[in-house]
């Protein structure tokens, strides 16, 4: 490979991919499972070549101002999660989900050591610091470390494929109640 195709692409490459995938899957051309596994593939992609093969088969996106085609119904509201309009809400909803139990343990702690000062009338020895410490320091570490190996990002990724398969589970079941056998009632 030579040219672009052999040259390495970036994330937000891989991000326009996944956006054109996310499309793809909207307007039916790609089923879900196909979907799943495609951006899997290109946020797994290395080259411009590999992302590039993702979307051979797809036609390029026409705005829809630009379509001669109209939508027979409103355009759905694009699904908000690592493929869509995300930004860094993703980031902000890991660190979250690391750092807030500890910041509500340490205040709980720090409470008790506050009370017990104020009823032994007396600043008792500051035994939170044993607590807050070291699983302050670890948390530090797998911030850092999770910040640099795009764990946000994997676990929103995660988090919308899930959201997928339990949309597309609730269209399956409804499908199946509208097209089962109809109740013809009570005989009379």
């Amino acid at each position: 490979m030579d040219g672009r195709d052999g040259m390495r692409a970036a994330d937000a490459d891989r991000e326009v991919v996944a956006d054109r995938l996310r499309a793809a899957l909207g307007e039916g051309r790609l089923d879900l499972h196909e979907y799943d596994e495609r951006v899997q593939r290109a946020y797994a992609a290395r080259t411009y070549a590999e992302l590039d093969a993702l979307l051979t088969d797809l036609p390029p996106v026409t705005p829809p101002e630009h379509s001669a085609l109209r939508p027979a119904s409103a355009p759905a509201e694009p699904p908000v999660g690592p493929l869509g309009a995300l930004g860094r809400g993703h980031v902000n909803r890991w660190l979250a989900e690391m750092w807030l139990p500890y910041v509500r343990v340490i205040a709980i702690v720090v409470t008790i050591w506050g009370v017990t000062s104020l009823l032994s009338q007396e600043l008792l020895y500051f035994w939170p610091a044993w607590v807050a410490g070291p699983w302050g320091v670890v948390l530090v570490l797998r911030t850092v470390g999770g910040l640099a190996g795009g764990e946000p990002r994997r676990q929103a990724i995660e988090r919308e494929r899930r959201r997928e398969r339990k949309r597309a589970k609730r269209e399956r079941r409804r499908e199946l109640r509208t097209d089962g056998p109809e109740d013809p009632g009570p005989e009379t």
